[in-house]
């Protein structure tokens, strides 16, 4: 059963049976969502606290805890406690984890299908940046003629930092071998395809790597991984991807697509926690290990920052100083991984294993395209707003350009005051100062029902600041109290 399709969600009541229909709705009841009581508590509480559960779009920025993130962990502490070191090869009875050797191999399993990878092509390991550096020092190998790396000119600052850095250990000028691909028009923000290639054309002589977002994290622009991929291997160019607004999101296919490598997180869409151990992919290509060529004499595998847990599980515990990786992602790992952290992101991949990601992504498109036609035409109860609307959508509106996420522009002056407007009436979203707004629904866990109700917040709190502002307050919060009883009046008679 597919997601439904329309975007045109012009009643409540239409929002409602949406989600009826919804192939999806059962695995909201997977997730914590947060109360708008315990949002405005500092005591932590699990427990449902009788008020509204709030309006969760940021799972871009960091996924709600799934319910069985404390079973799986509770399963962990005690395999732990009653088993010891023992639990590093003994099979837990009790639990449905792995002995603690083999949970990497276990949350790999899992993690492949969100990326389209074959198992030996994905390791969970590390975090985001680690794993950046980790593949740039075995791809990033710059001759005097080929030595540039391309990225996007507004890269996640850690992304940015990264690449520099490789830059510099390598020996290189980063002013001379980063090259900056900016957007086609700073107004709108977003890069073209074209002009991606066009970039890769003109550099391809001296680039040795591109490295590039799959999603962009401040316009959520979803790139042309294929097309992108194929254009640099044309110039017989390595690249890699930072996957880390993309994996959990959109429907990947890293080993079709023939990519080199990627990165990501996994505490946004895939919803393990903050700071959660990342993950990375290696095409097998690149993975191979020949060891009868080590025996000669040769190097037998791709160059790497090499460490134990990298190596053969089955020479692993001798002790040796001889290195012989394990064949694909997992020959890039380097020390033992935390158990307890992949006992988290298991937890969250056992929920996607029940479906596919064909069918979150289906109803991801659904969702972002009624939220986008409720925000570019406000229903009439906010007539203020579609008179002529205080916001522009930045994010491309073609749904095979973008993930989940919509980044809204507000005009000057109005960011501050929207953003305490929403938070009032409980709804979690993402800002970028000084004047966008992220808004993500997640899948798994959002409803249509919500999407309605965020845009006639959203028009609402936009329509409501805006008025203060003209009025002359500097941000219309200085009215809170004032607000709030606007709010209750809107939410009973939508005016």
């Amino acid at each position: 059963m597919s997601a439904p399709q329309s975007a045109k969600v012009r009643e409540r009541e239409h929002a409602i049976q949406l989600d009826v229909t919804d192939p999806l709705k059962g695995f909201r009841k997977e997730f914590l969502i947060p109360t708008k009581a315990q949002l405005e508590s500092l005591a932590v509480s699990n427990s449902d606290d009788g008020s509204e559960p709030c309006i969760y779009f940021c799972g871009n920025s960091l996924g709600l805890q799934p319910r069985r993130t404390a079973q799986r962990i509770a399963s962990h502490l005690s395999a732990w406690a009653t088993k010891g070191v023992l639990g590093h090869f003994t099979e837990h009875e009790d639990s449905n984890l792995p002995p603690f050797l083999h949970v990497d191999d276990a949350a790999a399993k899992l993690m492949a299908p969100l990326v389209g990878a074959e198992t030996n092509e994905v390791a969970v390991m590390e975090t985001l940046t680690a794993n950046l550096h980790l593949l740039m020092s075995s791809f990033y190998t710059p001759t005097e003629e080929k030595y540039k790396i391309i990225i996007e000119g507004k890269a996640f600052p850690s992304d940015h930092y990264a690449v520099e850095s490789q830059i510099r250990h390598r020996g290189f000028d980063p002013e001379q071998a980063m090259v900056l691909i900016e957007p086609d028009r700073l107004e709108l923000a977003t890069i073209s395809t074209s002009h991606i290639l066009s970039v890769i054309d003109k550099h391809a002589s001296t680039t040795a790597l591109v490295l590039l977002p799959g999603i962009q994290y401040y316009t959520g622009q979803y790139l042309d991984i294929k097309t992108i991929t194929a254009h640099a291997h044309r110039h017989g160019i390595l690249i890699g991807w930072d996957l880390a607004h993309a994996v959990g999101n959109v429907d990947l296919r890293l080993r079709e697509w023939d990519v080199d490598f990627a990165a990501w997180c996994n505490y946004k869409y895939v919803n393990s926690g903050p700071g959660a151990i990342g993950g990375l992919f290696v095409n097998s290509r690149h993975g191979q290990v020949d060891v009868s060529a080590m025996r000669d004499g040769g190097e037998g595998f791709r160059d790497r920052l090499c460490g134990w847990w990298g190596g053969s599980k089955s020479t692993r515990f001798e002790m040796g100083n001889h290195f012989v990786p394990i064949p694909g992602a997992a020959g890039w790992q380097v020390g033992n991984p935390s158990a307890l952290a992949l006992t988290a992101v298991i937890a969250s991949l056992e929920i996607f294993a029940l479906t596919d990601m064909a069918t979150i992504r289906a109803k991801s498109i659904a969702m972002t395209a009624c939220l986008e036609d409720l925000l570019l035409h406000p229903l009439s109860a906010n007539r203020s707003c579609k008179e002529a609307l205080p916001y522009q959508i930045i994010t491309p509106s073609d749904p095979e350009e973008r993930g989940a996420q919509l980044s809204v522009r507000v005009e000057p002056g109005l960011l501050g005051g929207v953003m305490r407007l929403l938070e009032d009436a409980g709804v979690v979203v993402d800002e970028r100062r000084p004047d966008v707004i992220r808004v993500a629904p997640a899948p798994l866990y959002n409803t249509f029902q919500e999407v309605w109700d965020f845009a006639n917040i959203f028009t609402w709190a936009c329509s409501e600041t805006q008025a203060g502002t003209v009025h002359g307050s500097q941000e219309a919060a200085a009215l809170k109290g004032q607000d709030q009883k606007g709010w209750a009046k809107f939410k009973q008679t939508g005016y």
